[in-house]
């Protein structure tokens, strides 16, 4: 099996915790995953395509219910599929040019699946606290900064 490779340095606590904030912004808006993302050790910045500004209460469900995920310990598994496989069950627009036959799935328990070549815990309890430092709203973009505590 080949994988292509991946260079870049990550911190796997906050890597782990974008793919929950992921789905809880597809639950709670019923967006996309993020279109842009920073994913750095000491905070990170997730970008939304959102038809309209999040209200504060909307914010602070945010981060109780990515917390409330992290606090459910689950387990960080991965799978190993084919493309064709994949097909329709994920979006394949991101996968890079040449990208490999096999895609690797990182499962965050029951709460997320997606197509990942990144670092992660084994388990949600090596996450922390989930903490967003500020958002704004421009031209239907919501932006997202956050960190772990």
């Amino acid at each position: 099996m080949e994988l292509n490779e991946h260079n870049k340095q990550e911190y796997p606590p906050m890597h782990t915790c974008e793919h929950i904030v992921n789905r809880t912004m597809v639950n709670l808006f019923g967006c996309g995953r993020a279109v842009s993302a920073h994913i750095e050790r000491k905070k990170s910045k997730l970008d939304f395509a959102l038809p309209q500004a999040p209200s504060e209460e909307e914010i602070a469900c945010i981060e109780r219910t990515v917390n409330e995920v992290i606090a459910r310990h689950l387990p960080v598994t991965t799978e190993f599929i084919t493309q064709a496989e994949a097909l329709g069950r994920f979006d394949l627009k991101r996968l890079p040019e040449g990208a490999s036959e096999t895609v690797r799935i990182v499962h965050v328990g029951d709460y997320d699946e997606c197509l990942c070549i990144g670092l992660h815990v084994e388990n949600t309890s090596e996450i922390g606290t989930f903490h967003i430092i500020s958002s704004d709203y421009k031209e239907g973009i919501f932006r997202m900064r956050f960190k772990l505590i």
